[in-house]
């Protein structure tokens, strides 16, 4: 996989030159995607820099940044690769975008369910299924976002895609809150998996926590974190401009 161009993990160092190049950065929460491409291109002196699949402000982990026009030119041999994440889905509670970034609107007593109907639950979610995007999304429809129209009020009728969701598992259980894993190909919302396993439950649910552990053969352990980078790249006193 991507044999040709750089991979640049926090052992390795950056390198000289550094581009063209895919950097492993472990994304900070609170921050959007294009806020750590706008960070490295900065730090790096480079105008071309793009990334290979966007993690939602709320998300940390593994965001791969590439650097140089040749990099960004390969920007769908990486965006093909499956994902792996861990998360945590908050049982009893909904919200609009299906996770911890808006207000709560309905919450359900979910003392009741059982390990084992959460488990049988698992199991519809996992394979090739048919997953409907959340309306906040970045998804177009009619030449616009859909989370524009959200916003607006706008009624939507999204149609369900196709994705694939090799594994789908708890790790945890604390009250009504699921530590779970996901493996999962492209394309796969785990916003939507949250959502649609609470509703599968009868008592709505939402994502508190969102952690993208690996794209492909790439970990967020190996990754740079992002204030890391920018000291490597620019030298400590740079952590005060960034």
């Amino acid at each position: 996989m991507a044999d040709d161009l750089r991979i640049v993990t926090e052992a390795a160092g950056l390198g000289d030159p550094v581009e063209p190049a895919a950097i492993l950065v472990d994304k900070p929460q609170g921050l959007t995607s294009f806020g750590v491409v706008k960070k490295v291109r900065w730090a790096l002196g480079v105008k071309k820099v793009g990334h290979a699949g966007t993690l939602d402000p709320m998300a940390t982990g593994l965001l791969i940044v590439l650097v140089g026009r040749e990099a960004t030119r390969q920007q769908d041999r990486f965006m093909g690769l499956p994902k792996a994440y861990t998360a945590t889905v908050r049982l009893g509670q909904t919200t609009a975008t299906y996770d911890a970034d808006s207000e709560v609107e309905t919450e359900t007593d979910a003392s009741r369910v059982t390990d084992g109907q959460i488990e049988t639950a698992l199991g519809d979610f996992r394979g090739d299924i048919l997953q409907r995007p959340p309306i906040y999304s970045a998804i177009k429809k009619g030449g616009e976002r859909l989370y524009k129209k959200a916003r607006r009020g706008e009624e939507v009728e999204i149609e369900p895609r196709p994705t694939t969701v090799y594994a789908f598992d708890v790790l945890d259980r604390r009250g009504d809150d699921l530590d779970v894993r996901v493996e999962c190909s492209k394309g796969t919302y785990v916003r939507s998996l949250a959502h649609d396993l609470g509703q599968a439950l009868g008592v709505g649910g939402h994502l508190v926590a969102l952690r993208r552990e690996a794209i492909g053969p790439f970990e967020a352990r190996e990754a740079f974190g992002l204030d890391a980078l920018v000291e490597a790249a620019r030298g400590p006193e740079a952590l005060r401009d960034a």
